[in-house]
């Protein structure tokens, strides 16, 4: 019998152990999870911080008990600490501090990653979180039950910060956002981070941009937030949400190797460069489908499927990871923030001819009620008039995820942008238009470029 293992019970490592019991029946699939929450959704942590998701079970993508019947074994609370590959065995803990050796023919690391801690003063105070975690999800809850906080600085104006600025107003608690960043979100293009900065502001949420903060202290009951350009703020509570980096700390023990960005180097069958050991998620560096070059790009839907090419090659099988082209939607207050593929100086950076060009309609005919703008960057090849890349901002309900996701569809498979107006799309005057924003805005693509 094959003694597959599997370090992390995330998204990545419980989509490797459901696809390799899958297409094996008689494989024995472990997956030693450090804490005791099995394929929670971190995405859904602002959710239920929020009062929206009432009860925080609900955010298991599925429960232990479900995972457990597929023959699963769950080794809950055992943390991983060195990995032998010459003797196929990882060395685990549980909190008792009791140490065994689990043997395996082949290993599947899926240990994600952790929240950045950056160098401030005071970041270990009581009332300062890094959020990433049930743990730290159950942290932040106790505090506002037990504290009743009036307000909150948080650090970082990125989808965690800018997700949690929505969760706190909605629980009623004052919130300033303070991102280093001339504009939040810089992700996606000043002109839409200037869009959600005016989304927050309507929702009295303060934006403060261009600001580092350097110090938190204790200043009586409340934390004094101090940074750079004279910034100073008192409050109740600090959220420091400033992005993450691989946790890699036990591939290093079996001296995989890593890449710039401090990931795990895997090829695209997830293979690490050691015989039997593969790795997936948010450890490991990612394909990009437009690059054809790897780079750190930590998403849960490609950990999902990269866990699910390693699960299914540990049983033998041979698949590849098709790539990712960073495709993320986030939702704040009313506004829906998307993009895909590459923005303009990225596509330059690469080698590309970019070209840019702003788009502005409505997301279904303006004669039905309720009609919201939607504005659309849509960004192709000069050269080639290869679509590169796309960004949507506009109402929640205006389709953006939809809408982002044609954007996706056309470059994983290599559209131009002029091929868009060719889709055969859905139309009725409530949903859209006959010629959908996505066409429209593609055609103006076409046109911009014929006056250059």
């Amino acid at each position: 019998m094959t003694h597959l293992l599997i370090i992390g019970g995330s998204d990545a490592g419980i989509s490797a152990a459901l696809r390799a019991r899958e297409l094996n029946s008689k494989v024995d699939v472990t997956v030693v999870v450090a804490d005791s929450f099995p394929n929670y959704s971190i995405c859904g942590i602002p959710f239920y911080l929020s009062g929206e998701v009432p009860d925080w079970h609900n955010l298991a993508h599925r429960p232990a008990e479900e995972i457990t019947q597929t023959g699963i074994n769950l080794l809950l609370n055992h943390t991983a600490k060195i990995i032998a590959p010459v003797k196929k065995s990882v060395q685990v803990v549980d909190r008792l501090g009791q140490i065994q050796w689990l043997t395996y023919d082949k290993l599947v690391i899926g240990t994600g990653a952790v929240p950045i801690k950056p160098r401030i003063q005071g970041v270990d105070l009581p009332g300062v979180f890094l959020l990433h975690s049930m743990k730290d999800t159950f942290a932040v809850q106790q505090h506002m039950t037990n504290r009743q906080p009036k307000s909150a600085v948080i650090v970082g104006g990125g989808y965690i910060g800018l997700e949690m600025a929505d969760a706190l107003t909605l629980r009623g608690i004052a919130v300033t956002v303070v991102e280093h960043s001339p504009t939040v979100m810089k992700t996606v293009d000043s002109s839409l981070g200037q869009l959600i900065s005016e989304e927050l502001q309507r929702h009295v949420v303060e934006v403060v941009n261009s600001v580092q903060i350097d110090t938190i202290a204790q200043k009586e009951t409340q934390l004094l937030v101090s940074g750079s350009n004279g910034f100073y703020k008192t409050t109740d509570m600090v959220i420091v949400a400033v992005g993450v980096k691989p946790l890699t700390d036990l591939a290093e023990s079996a001296s995989l190797k890593t890449g710039l960005s401090g990931a795990i180097q895997v090829n695209r069958k997830m293979e690490t460069n050691a015989p039997d050991i593969y790795a997936a998620g948010d450890c490991v560096e990612t394909w990009h489908r437009l690059l054809n070059d790897y780079m750190y790009l930590p998403l849960g839907t490609t950990a999902h499927k990269q866990g699910r090419v390693a699960g299914e090659n540990a049983v033998g099988g041979h698949q590849e990871f098709a790539g990712s082209l960073g495709t993320q939607v986030v939702k704040i207050f009313n506004l829906a923030v998307a993009r895909t593929g590459l923005r303009d100086s990225e596509a330059q950076s690469a080698g590309f001819t970019p070209v840019t060009v702003e788009f502005e309609t409505w997301d279904h005919k303006v004669y039905y009620p309720g009609a919201h703008k939607l504005r659309i960057h849509v960004t192709g090849d000069a050269q080639t008039g290869h679509l590169l890349g796309a960004q949507i901002a506009g109402h929640y309900q205006g389709e953006v995820a939809k809408r982002i996701d044609i954007f996706a569809t056309s470059l994983f498979h290599g559209m131009k942008v002029d091929g868009l107006s060719d889709l055969d799309l859905s139309y009725t005057p409530p949903l859209g238009s006959p010629w959908d924003a996505v066409q429209m805005s593609t055609q103006a693509w076409v046109k911009a470029l014929a006056k250059i």
